[in-house]
């Protein structure tokens, strides 16, 4: 899960498609990190390396415990996470995709707006900015929605019809959130972006990695017009992953940060595909 993401419905379409029209060939797994939802959400630092042990857990709690036996997505911080996990069962991992996520956070747009950014505190600011400084709704909402949709995409008509765009769509749901005050809550949002902020892992540690999961394993997706984490991080993490070594490297040309969402389709047949490539590794 992503940066003050619940459950549902961050992943409610890949759940729909994964979990219940295939749901005969596969078996889904959501849960909300710690902070937010329906799990805990202890006051104190939390780190991407503590939410993977978190995620250790439960699938411990499960018995998935066999070689080879989970696909790892990962979007944003929740990317970050799954960097971690696959250091620590890195002999569990069947596939991994880190989608429209980073290393670690560094300068891509240039000196002024970086610390422009940094004075605001960055990615906290703007993406809740209502969780640190007072704002109008309406203004809060068309930040979030313009730092984490395409334009084009904001525009088009709502993919289910309920809406006048999508824009208006994630607007509801955003606001249904809002008014979730036991599952999204100011600490447990403030401890989650303090721990994407503060992750870093190095090149070493991305070698590692990719040494023992397998390149062949590892895809790394990412929007040119994601506004979040700009496409250089997906640039310098598909690199230093291995790229010229059998990695898998779609950046996806127009499209903002919620690939799942603004490209359904193609994505779900982007992770089908790696299902099936790496069972013919097996």
């Amino acid at each position: 899960m992503g940066l003050g993401t619940l459950k549902i419905p961050g992943w409610q379409r890949q759940a729909h498609y994964f979990g219940h029209e295939k749901g005969s060939q596969y078996t889904c797994l959501l849960f909300d990190n710690r902070g937010m939802g329906e799990s805990d959400k202890p006051f104190a630092r939390y780190t991407t390396s503590e939410m993977a042990k978190d995620t250790v857990a439960l699938i411990d709690h499960l018995e998935w415990v066999a070689g080879r036996q989970l696909h790892v997505i990962g979007v944003s911080m929740g990317g970050m996470i799954a960097q971690e996990l696959a250091l620590m069962i890195p002999e569990r991992i069947a596939s991994l995709t880190l989608a429209s996520t980073a290393a670690r956070l560094v300068n891509t747009i240039g000196y002024w707006e970086n610390l422009r950014d940094r004075l605001n505190m960055g990615m906290l600011l703007t993406l809740y900015p209502r969780q640190f400084v007072p704002r109008s709704i309406d203004v809060e909402l068309d930040s979030i929605k313009t730092r984490m949709f395409s334009q084009s995409w904001l525009e088009a008509p709502d993919d289910y019809g309920e809406f006048p765009t999508n824009g208006d769509r994630f607007s509801a749901m955003e606001l249904a959130k809002r008014q979730d005050v036991e599952g999204f809550t100011r600490k447990g949002f403030i401890c989650q972006a303090l721990a994407a902020g503060w992750h870093h892992k190095s090149a070493e540690q991305l070698k590692e990695l990719a040494d023992k999961v397998g390149r062949q394993r590892i895809q790394v997706l990412h929007g040119t017009a994601d506004k979040m984490i700009t496409v250089p991080h997906g640039e310098i993490l598909a690199k230093e992953l291995g790229e010229e070594e059998g990695l898998t490297k779609i950046i996806v040309p127009g499209r903002g940060h919620v690939l799942h969402i603004e490209e359904m389709a193609m994505y779900h047949e982007i992770l089908e595909r790696m299902v099936e490539k790496v069972e013919r590794l097996e």
